[in-house]
């Protein structure tokens, strides 16, 4: 089984919303276990937690055994253990600057999932929108492909022009990151 970034993104989103608490997948020599919850171990395995789990704020991995580690990381030794040391708390995400350039009544297009923003329906078709074009409620604005499946992502509610397009073609996008800008009407 291969996990690529984006679909583990997608099931760490997924898991989020569920009600479970614990997810364990195995391949062959390779096991992810996945726990819901906050970090209450110590410093170093915050240390070796990668570096786009904060992301999920809530989500922590707890292992990542690999072929070339003798015995289970540190992660899994004191889990069970009662800890006197402080609790790692999950890092802030800080928002980017808003650049001066942006009019604050322009309303953005949020991508709703994580996945691989398209401009077009297939390669050789024309993009659904470029910058300057007029746009109608609910019209069609790009695709997200999560998971193989292509996601339609509509002007919901919003009409006007297509001011800015902050992705490229083809380019891995994220839960709630800005795709484009719209001068509403």
């Amino acid at each position: 089984m291969q996990l690529d970034l984006n679909q583990l993104c997608e099931l760490l989103t997924v898991l989020d919303k569920t009600g479970i608490s614990e997810l364990t997948l195995k391949s062959g020599e390779i096991e992810l276990t996945v726990r819901k919850g906050s970090l209450t171990s110590s410093p170093a395995t915050a240390a070796a937690l990668p570096a786009a789990v904060p992301t999920v704020a809530p989500i922590a991995l707890g292992a990542v055994a690999s072929p070339t580690l003798a015995s289970p990381p540190a992660v899994n030794q004191n889990l069970g253990a009662e800890s006197a040391e402080t609790p790692v708390s999950a890092p802030v995400a800080v928002p980017a600057a808003v650049p001066a350039s942006v009019d604050t009544k322009w309303v953005p297009i949020i991508s709703p999932m994580v996945g691989t923003f398209y401009r077009a329906a297939a390669p050789d078709e024309p993009p659904f929108v470029n910058v300057g074009d007029r746009i109608k409620v609910n019209q069609t604005v790009c695709i997200i492909e999560a998971m193989k499946l292509m996601n339609e992502i509509d002007a919901d509610e919003v009409s006007g022009q297509v001011m800015e397009i902050l992705v490229q073609n083809g380019e891995p996008v994220e839960y709630g990151q800005v795709l484009m800008r719209i001068n509403p009407d």
